[in-house]
């Protein structure tokens, strides 16, 4: 386990080719219900759309390497802590701790719930001393930068239970922030194992900036976009590191 501010595994945001959102995201942006239960929520398996706010989109957030004035290169997830304050996302997005922030339901060039910076990490050492993509699923804490809100993160927008055992073609819905956007997007399939410690969905269109996205099963956060090819070298299909027990450690640590 590594507990720094300080550690920035030399690994590139994910980089991913450029796709055009599907035209068709428009017209199924109305059928976007990310709040109702998976099997009756938004549009077919496998299609991308619009991710419409809510409360279970609004927990998804952009992460700001640079600081609320650069521009967004990975996505995190407000997941349930006893303090109310901790992240998740992938390791490879937590290369510059110090300035870094978190923006949930960041939209439109709005942060309704305002900027949060990182104020610990928690990384596997598989990742630090090797870039193990199999531990590229990381955690953070979080507080707010202006100094005079009150509450916590979870507070304003509510945290997704963490699920580390799922059954290999476990139903995901993916939501993130391609980095040429400024709303997030949303799909859902049925996934599949490339190995015995990588998952795989076929999404179209979750081009780069996407990295870090929760892969969300019934409402729990069950891995995050990232691991294999740093989540994928093409937008059509994606990865997540399986969470296995070095996840699963790190977590508690986090929210304890």
């Amino acid at each position: 386990m590594i507990h720094s501010t300080l550690l920035r595994p030399a690994r590139r945001t994910r980089a991913r080719r450029a796709s055009r959102i599907l035209f068709a995201m428009a017209a199924m942006a109305a059928l976007v219900g990310v709040d109702l239960p998976e099997a009756a929520a938004g549009p077919p398996l496998g299609v991308t759309a619009w991710a419409l706010p809510g409360a279970t989109t609004d927990r998804v957030g952009a992460l700001f390497p640079g600081g609320q004035d650069g521009g967004h290169h990975c996505t995190a997830a407000v997941v349930h802590s006893e303090d109310g304050d901790v992240i998740a996302t992938a390791a490879h997005c937590l290369e510059s701790p110090d300035t870094t922030v978190f923006a949930p339901g960041y939209r439109d060039g709005k942060a309704p719930y305002g900027f949060w910076k990182l104020t610990s990490t928690y990384i596997a050492p598989g990742w630090t001393d090797g870039q193990d993509p199999d531990d590229d699923i990381a955690f953070a804490t979080v507080a707010p930068v202006d100094g005079g809100r009150t509450g916590t993160v979870e507070d304003l927008v509510g945290g997704f239970p963490v699920a580390a055992e799922q059954p290999d073609d476990a139903r995901v819905t993916i939501i993130g922030y391609p980095r040429t956007l400024e709303a997030p997007v949303r799909c859902a399939n049925t996934t599949g194992l490339l190995s015995a410690t990588q998952r795989r969905i076929d999404c179209p269109d979750l081009t780069g900036g996407t990295s870090g996205s929760p892969w969300l099963v019934n409402g729990a956060l069950a891995g995050v976009l990232g691991g294999y090819e740093g989540g994928g070298s093409v937008p059509e299909i994606s990865y997540s590191a399986v969470m296995g027990d070095r996840a699963v450690q790190l977590y508690r640590e986090a929210r304890s």
